[in-house]
């Protein structure tokens, strides 16, 4: 947790890379004692999932509303290799709004190579804004669960530095490499696509996604999950529907830790 740990900021470099690219990757954020749990955890609502009717061995498991369903979820909400980065992005006014942890297993051999479902995060709230450029509103954190070193695996497909495109721009765009253990930090606005699994090998990965409290989450939180006042704002408590846009300081703790541990001079008004 991030309460007593010291600041694992971004820092100059990796943030003028994430504000150039969109994305950046941070190696071996997990120890292999959580790695272990992880994919613990994963492989068991994956057999759950393949044990459905109808579902074939390379039907892809898209789950949500991962907190609440084993403790090891909970855990990744403050992670301290890598929240820190995110306040360090957007301040203390957050929520954690979505979570989703995606299994692809080998794809059926006749599957077109490459990324599908090009898209930016948050669907209609695209639309709805008006025309690009759009305000960042959320970052999502992609934790790798399994190695994908090379292209081909079911990686992550990215188009750096798109986020102010208004449509997915041409070509095959970029196929995140990455080892078990690292995490991928990217700005929901990035044009980014699943891609087909032509290796023998089941690729796993956790997002967790990060927006202002203000917005409606897109996954659900059970707040009675903990007591820790920072992890119950980030799963959505407030005392009232007002708190969410006129926070009194109980319902955004965070803020005191920013002031702490950064200084009064990084806490926003």
């Amino acid at each position: 947790m991030p309460h007593a740990s010291p600041v694992a900021g971004l820092g100059p470099g990796l943030r003028q890379r994430f504000e150039a690219d969109g994305f950046v990757l941070l190696p071996g954020v997990l120890d292999a004692a959580i790695l272990e749990r992880l994919r613990r955890a994963a492989e068991c609502l994956d057999a759950a999932y393949r044990r459905r009717p109808g579902i074939n061995r390379h039907a892809v498991l898209n789950r949500h509303d991962l907190i609440g369903s084993d403790d090891v979820f909970l855990d990744l909400v403050d992670w301290p290799a890598t929240f820190p980065k995110v306040v360090e992005l957007m301040g203390w006014n957050i929520q954690l709004f979505h979570t989703q942890l995606v299994v692809t297993p080998p794809t059926h051999p006749d599957a077109p190579r490459g990324g599908y479902a090009w898209h930016q995060d948050n669907n209609r709230m695209n639309r709805e804004l008006g025309p690009p450029p759009h305000p960042m509103i959320s970052v999502k954190i992609a934790y790798f669960l399994s190695d994908c070193p090379e292209p081909g695996m079911g990686n992550l497909c990215v188009h750096p530095g798109s986020q102010a495109a208004p449509s997915a721009p041409p070509g095959p765009g970029v196929e995140v490499c990455a080892a078990a253990g690292d995490a991928l930090l990217f700005d929901r606005r990035l044009w980014h696509a699943a891609s087909t699994n032509h290796s023998p090998v089941t690729r796993t990965v956790c997002f967790y996604g990060y927006s202002y409290r203000w917005l409606r989450p897109k996954s659900r939180f059970p707040v009675g999950v903990t007591t820790d006042p920072i992890r119950r704002q980030l799963l959505g408590w407030a005392r009232s529907a007002n708190g969410y846009f006129d926070p009194s300081p109980e319902e955004v703790p965070l803020r005191d830790w920013v002031a702490e541990r950064l200084g009064p001079n990084a806490v926003h008004p």
